[in-house]
């Protein structure tokens, strides 16, 4: 096997990318002076050496505890529980959220093999001191997502924290015309006073 094949062979290991992308993105890195592929690499090789899970919520960073988990300003009564790590990014970019994050590293999915013991639930547990007040449950609108957010609510429901879950409905800026029948449905349930 040639390098260009097995660098097309790596790239077809990240998601999403099949043969063709790889091929592509290969001959791409081929094409730019050699400078710009060894840059990639380095970044590449730095995360790999340097990035690694927060001790307390999972997270993904070059600190251990990450920078949330550290940070004074932030609300320590309030947990927001996500699948992934990248999900903190959508959540902390909203500028809605200041609390602390807990990732899951995942979602139930028996059929997967993926249970409460694959999940980071008990660190999660194990959080839930006098402290914390609230825990927000930001697992996907899948039903492996509401799975979890099912389990994880009888799981803290006895612990005497408030457990809420992100709201569901239409996007700002859609047209009803365009959304489907079970994002109508949630949006009307969950609809609020003006």
């Amino acid at each position: 096997m040639s390098v260009i094949d097995d660098l097309a062979s790596e790239f077809t290991r990240l998601p999403g990318i099949g043969r063709k992308t790889a091929y592509r993105l290969t001959h791409y890195l081929l094409k730019i002076p050699p400078e710009e592929a060894c840059r990639l690499a380095r970044a590449i090789e730095a995360m790999a050496e340097r990035v690694r899970r927060c001790s307390i919520c999972n997270n993904l960073s070059e600190s251990d505890p990450c920078e949330f988990c550290t940070n004074p300003t932030r609300d320590r009564t309030v947990i927001c529980v996500v699948e992934e790590a990248s999900d903190i990014a959508a959540i902390d970019g909203s500028g809605g959220y200041r609390g602390l994050y807990h990732v899951l590293g995942g979602c139930l999915s028996p059929l997967d093999g993926i249970g409460p013991e694959e999940l980071n639930v008990d660190s999660l547990l194990a959080r839930l001191n006098g402290e914390v007040r609230e825990v927000i449950i930001a697992t996907n609108p899948s039903v492996e997502g509401e799975a979890t957010a099912t389990y994880l609510h009888r799981a803290i429901g006895s612990r005497g924290v408030q457990v809420t879950r992100l709201a569901r409905g239409l996007p700002v800026g859609g047209d009803l015309e365009y959304a489907d029948g079970v994002t109508i449905a949630q949006a009307l349930s969950g609809r609020r006073g003006m």
